[in-house]
C-alpha cells in the first residue's frame, strides 16, 4: 500500500469509520487536510478511539470551529485556506480522508473533487447501502470520472441491500471493495473484525 484517498457520497455516510479501518488494518498513517467543526470532537480523535496509533494521525492542515462545508467554515472563522498547503505529506503508507461528498468546496473556487484530481491518488468511494445511495453513488463516480480521478472502487456502510450494491458496480464500472455492516457496539475490536471479514487485504498491496 502506497496511499490511498477516502471520500463518500455525502456527510456522515461512515467515510471516518472505513478510513479508520482501512488505516488501522494497514498499519498506514491518517491525515485529514480540512477539519471542519470541532464541537464533539475532530475525525482525528476518532480514528484514534478506533485504533489507529496516535503516532500514526498526522495533523490536519486546517481545523475549523464551524461544522459546515470547509469553504463557509472557513469564512466564518476567519481563516483563508491556502490550496498549497493542501497537498498529501510524503508519510507512507496514507490514507487521506475528504469532508462531506466529493464535490464539497474547500474553497469558494475549489471542491474537494479537484484536489483528488491534483493528488492523481486511488480514490475509495464510500456509500450508503439505504434508500437513494444508487442516485448519489453514481452521480460521484461520473464527477470522479470527469476528473480523471483514479477510483479504487466503492465501499459500502449499512444493511446489505444486493441489487442496490450491484447495481452501481454495474452502472458505474467500479470494483466493488466490500460492506461494513452497522457496529453496535462500534470499537476498535468490533471494526477490525468486520473489516477483515468484508475486505480482501489484496486491494490494499
Amino acid at each position: 500500500m502506497t496511499a490511498f484517498v477516502v471520500t463518500g457520497t455525502d456527510t456522515d455516510v461512515g467515510k471516518t469509520v472505513f478510513a479508520a479501518a482501512l488505516a488501522a488494518a494497514t498499519g498506514a498513517f491518517y491525515w485529514k487536510p480540512v477539519q471542519a467543526g470541532t464541537d464533539g470532537g475532530t475525525d482525528a480523535e476518532r480514528v484514534s478511539r478506533l485504533g489507529v496509533a496516535a503516532d500514526r494521525i498526522l495533523p490536519s492542515a486546517y481545523t475549523l470551529v464551524t461544522p459546515c462545508s470547509p469553504h463557509r467554515a472557513a469564512a466564518i472563522d476567519g481563516v483563508l485556506i491556502d490550496a498549497a498547503r493542501l497537498d498529501p505529506p510524503a508519510a507512507r503508507p496514507l490514507v487521506v480522508e475528504g469532508a462531506g461528498g466529493v464535490l464539497v468546496p474547500v474553497t469558494p473556487d475549489l471542491l474537494f473533487a479537484d484536489l483528488f484530481a491534483r493528488w492523481r491518488l486511488p480514490t475509495v468511494l464510500v456509500a450508503r447501502t439505504a434508500l437513494g445511495t444508487i442516485n448519489h453513488s453514481l452521480l460521484s463516480i461520473e464527477a470522479l470520472r470527469r476528473r480523471s480521478v483514479p477510483i479504487a472502487g466503492i465501499a459500502f456502510i449499512g444493511d446489505a441491500v444486493e441489487d442496490s450494491e450491484a447495481t452501481i458496480a454495474r452502472l458505474g464500472g467500479v470494483r466493488r471493495l466490500g460492506r461494513l455492516p452497522q457496529l453496535d457496539p462500534l470499537d476498535t475490536a468490533a471494526l477490525a473484525r468486520a473489516f477483515a471479514a468484508a475486505f480482501d487485504p489484496s486491494d490494499w498491496a
